[in-house]
């Protein structure tokens, strides 16, 4: 066993040298939409780990994610007030109520993007992402919706600002020309 430990340690070196060659010397720390969805990942490889039966990731499927997107509510801090709440469809109730806390729309869309990304990183095909199947969307446009209703506050899109890039090709008008005393 002795000689063992003797060849090992002395492979070792030329071993952990090699490697060392093969590996980045220094790595860039993550962003932070990179160690979210690692985070997030790791977090839904560990619920289907933990459902009876677990499920394979290549056995996961959209319902599967359903439940995870479900499983997330109880640790949500939006209040949706639900419709036989007195505050429903107020923005600002006076006072506090039992109705539940939940995840909001805009982080389980995001979350979902990550997913959907962290899938196809990890070898999955776009074709059988679970994160982008459509009834996820759908899914997610009802939680939208449902939660702007709650809320009093109707969800609009957001327009896209256009920047109108100036024409280098073309002179500029002559009230913008340098004064000739400026010109070289």
């Amino acid at each position: 066993m002795s000689g063992d430990i003797a060849s090992d340690s002395a492979e070792g070196s030329s071993r952990s040298s090699s490697n060392r060659h093969n590996q980045p010397q220094t790595t860039a720390p993550l962003s932070r939409y990179e160690s979210q969805k690692r985070r997030d990942w790791n977090t839904f490889g560990q619920y289907l780990k933990n459902q009876r039966p677990p499920v394979a990731l290549s056995q996961c499927n959209c319902n599967h994610v359903f439940d995870f997107l479900r499983y997330l509510d109880q640790f949500g801090k939006t209040k949706v007030h639900l419709h036989g709440c007195i505050f429903f469809g107020q923005p600002d109730p006076p006072a506090p109520c039992t109705c539940p806390l939940r995840q909001a729309w805009g982080s389980l869309d995001a979350l979902i993007g990550r997913l959907r990304a962290a899938y196809e990183e990890h070898g999955g095909s776009p074709e059988t992402n679970p994160f982008g199947n459509g009834t996820i969307r759908v899914y997610l446009r009802e939680v939208r919706d449902c939660q702007a209703k709650a809320r009093g506050i109707p969800y609009r899109k957001k327009k896209r600002r256009t920047q109108i890039k100036p024409n280098v090709d073309e002179p500029m008008p002559s009230s913008e020309q340098q004064p000739s005393s400026l010109a070289a």
